[in-house]
């Protein structure tokens, strides 16, 4: 069983009994496993110009974690003895007639043409952390079913423009490292893909901290935030009319000088204006809780300590914290977050 998999599930899906309809000398089962990381961006991808085809309204750039701590594991199966598509995360079934599933499974199918292998799949796929609490679960989520799905159906070439139609962000985590995706101008959405900006051997010592605030499923789920967000928010509007595009421009070359300073100071205000266009939103949409401003509070009493830009927090669409900082802070700034939210009593604590 893949690690990171409910190993009673994958046994159920993988070794399910042959259909009655089966005939003799049937191919056997054709398996592949993917392991795709969350991205956390520090530019926002906030509202669609087309909701079908998934096309944002701005250009967006995020860094991807590592897999090991903040990922996806996919096993996709397929095989002639079985009916149908069945899927299962996290050790649940899930409905595989999802619209965002089929688009992907539909398009995965049209590339790999004749030479498709025949038959129902079988997947089941499990995060390492939570899920739909504003940690980009999405993302890593589809960007795996895309990458086991093109593994198994032997697909080559860019896969990031079919995991977008999963989940927009999905494309992101097709790619290590800084990547980003361009919104793209085509109608099809040809060109609304990712790239990769810098790998992730680029800047070793920068680090994300991890914060989860709750890991309950958030209220207000992204794509509807962002529908209403598109249609009531005068905010949204001139930030991706006439904000964006020089923040990316600026972050992309702060990365590339590993300049801290500028690419912290980026990231905080792009996580305050992404969360100012969910209050502007119309009824207003409360992602960060109590908690989510003090995390902002002590980061920015933190860097004031320092006399400088040294941590950096940003929030997607729930409470949780990404901070990031380099190598040469990480002890002290966990040691300060644990004094400012420390841990209930017993628990044990590393120096």
């Amino acid at each position: 069983v893949p690690p990171g998999l409910h190993a009673e599930v994958w046994i159920v899906a993988m070794t399910e009994p042959a259909t009655k309809k089966q005939k003799s000398g049937g191919s056997g089962v054709q398996v592949a496993t993917a392991t795709c990381a969350s991205n956390i961006a520090v530019i926002k991808y906030w509202g669609k110009r087309d909701s079908k085809l998934l096309l944002p309204i701005n250009s967006s750039l995020s860094v991807t974690l590592d897999p090991l701590q903040m990922g996806t594991t996919t096993t996709a199966a397929i095989s002639e003895e079985w009916e149908g598509d069945r899927l299962w995360l996290n050790g649940k079934e899930e409905d595989s007639s999802a619209q965002r599933i089929q688009n992907c499974l539909r398009e995965i199918r049209a590339r790999a043409g004749s030479d498709a292998p025949k038959g129902g799949l079988r997947i089941v796929s499990a995060n390492n952390f939570p899920t739909a609490a504003g940690l980009a679960s999405s993302a890593s989520g589809y960007a795996c079913l895309v990458a086991a799905l093109g593994y198994l159906y032997k697909i080559d070439g860019d896969l990031s423009v079919v995991a977008r139609q999963g989940s927009g962000s999905a494309c992101r985590s097709v790619y290590g490292g800084f990547v980003k995706w361009e919104m793209g101008s085509k109608a099809d959405g040809s060109d609304s893909r990712a790239y990769q900006v810098a790998p992730e051997s680029h800047w070793p010592s920068l680090q994300a901290l991890i914060l989860v605030v709750s890991d309950e499923k958030k209220k207000v789920s992204s794509t509807g935030g962002m529908e209403n967000s598109v249609r009531t928010s005068k905010l949204l509007k001139h930030r991706a009319e006439a904000v964006v595009a020089d923040r990316l421009a600026a972050i992309e070359k702060a990365i590339a000088a590993k300049d801290f300073e500028t690419f912290g100071k980026i990231t905080m205000e792009e996580s305050n204006q992404f969360h100012a266009c969910c209050l502007d939103t119309w009824p207003p949409i409360f992602y960060l809780n109590d908690v989510s401003k003090h995390v902002i509070n002590a980061i920015h009493a933190y860097n004031e300590q320092q006399g400088k830009i040294v941590a950096a927090y940003t929030f997607d669409a729930g409470p949780n914290a990404v901070v990031y900082t380099e190598d040469a802070h990480v002890v002290d700034l966990c040691r300060t977050l644990v004094a400012a939210f420390p841990p209930p009593a017993g628990t044990p604590v590393n120096d």
